[in-house]
């Protein structure tokens, strides 16, 4: 046990060997994994309870197994399998298999399940607290402040905010100003059945979306978009989502009949995609989207955050310092974020999105190029029968 120190007003509640900021994806997965290994963990999450949010909900091959490997059985919690994966521009469209296995799950499902495990494996979980700063104290510990003026310190930190950077711990700001929308949709039978098995990726000329089933006989489709393309629809969702199936016709057959499932989308601004983390302070581990940020269209986003969380948990039990697992972290991704930028690139292209539907037409196989090409890794995985068969 670690002795606590105050140095800054506040309450000290709990003593920590680690503190994680954000109970996502990669803060409920670095959690679990240093709690299983016999760590005092404490877990700090701003939202009361799991809620939806901007997120395409994709799990890869690499995403199922590091899962699997947490005891989360997404078939359980009714995951859709995927087994191929549709571009569509303007009213062609093209398809080939997913070169691994595959899944749909909403965030809320998936990050109720991983809070839940979390807690089970012994973590110390701290829901509905918002961090206000993390800083490094005198004697080295990092200390989380909290709104209300409470502490809590520890040895080591890791930083797993997501999207919501912490003050002092930002990231670039994004130059070309992305805005992000997510909407749950009940497709018309015909469409639903027409989508089944399917991760489709529609093409617009100011941003890409995606639509996927997901559980419970749902949609999900998630955007984004450049703000410049969302002030020329008005600044508003309805004539943005009117402008996009403009633009792209199978979209709006896609979307033909579909009833909404919540009564507005959910928006996120500022997204830094390409974004990788340089370096970091002694102590502190930075994963998910505060170490990289993947283009939406890969679908890797949810595998990252499990994938960092794995490599920085392995990274602070074997004792190494979080600077080197940084640096030795981004180096490992460069290549993968290259290739993600070129393609996201190659999608805001007006001639690229008029020929893709054909080139892939005549050659599928390139569509799983690019799938293998951005996946953080290719897995060798065992899966729950239900996913497998």
């Amino acid at each position: 046990m670690y002795e606590c120190v105050l140095e800054a007003p506040g309450e000290i509640e709990l003593q920590s060997e680690v503190l994680i900021v954000g109970g996502g994806v990669a803060g409920c997965a670095a959690s679990i994994a240093l709690a299983r290994k016999g760590r005092i963990v404490t877990l700090i999450e701003r939202e009361a309870t799991p809620r939806h949010k901007v997120c395409g909900e994709f799990l890869s091959g690499e995403a199922l197994e590091d899962l699997h490997g947490l005891g989360i059985d997404v078939s359980t919690l009714g995951a859709v399998s995927l087994g191929y994966v549709r571009l569509a521009a303007a009213r062609r469209a093209a398809e080939a298999p997913l070169p691994f296995l595959a899944a749909s799950l909403t965030r809320r499902a998936l990050d109720t399940a991983l809070i839940a495990e979390a807690i089970a494996a012994g973590v110390q979980v701290l829901r509905g607290r918002s961090v206000k700063s993390l800083t490094r104290t005198i004697t080295g510990l990092w200390q989380a402040t909290l709104e209300d003026g409470t502490s809590y310190v520890a040895p080591t930190a890791f930083l797993a905010s997501g999207k919501h950077d912490l003050r002092g711990h930002g990231r670039p700001r994004d130059p070309h100003q992305w805005v992000a929308f997510k909407m749950y949709y009940r497709l018309s039978p015909t469409q639903t059945a027409d989508l089944q098995g399917a991760s489709e990726l529609t093409l617009y000329s100011g941003g890409y979306g995606g639509i996927q089933p997901v559980e419970d006989g749902v949609a999900n489709f998630c955007c984004v978009v450049k703000r410049h393309y969302f002030a020329q629809a008005g600044l508003r969702w309805e004539g943005l989502i009117a402008r996009m199936q403009e633009d792209c016709p199978h979209l709006a057959m896609r979307l033909a009949g579909a009833e909404p499932q919540i009564d507005k989308p959910i928006a996120i601004t500022h997204i830094p995609y390409g974004y990788l983390r340089r370096t970091t302070d002694e102590g502190l581990y930075c994963i998910g989207d505060q170490a990289a940020v993947i283009p939406s269209f890969t679908g890797d986003g949810i595998s990252i955050a499990l994938h960092t969380a794995r490599c920085a948990v392995a990274a602070f039990t074997a004792s190494e310092s979080a600077p080197v697992f940084q640096a030795k972290l981004r180096s490992a991704m460069l290549p993968q974020m290259w290739l993600a930028e070129a393609a996201a690139n190659g999608l805001n292209n007006p001639f690229a999105r008029a020929i893709l539907p054909f080139v892939l037409g005549a050659w599928p196989g390139a569509m799983r190029v690019t799938a293998r090409l951005t996946r953080v890794t290719q897995p060798a995985v065992v899966l729950p029968q239900a996913l497998a068969s």
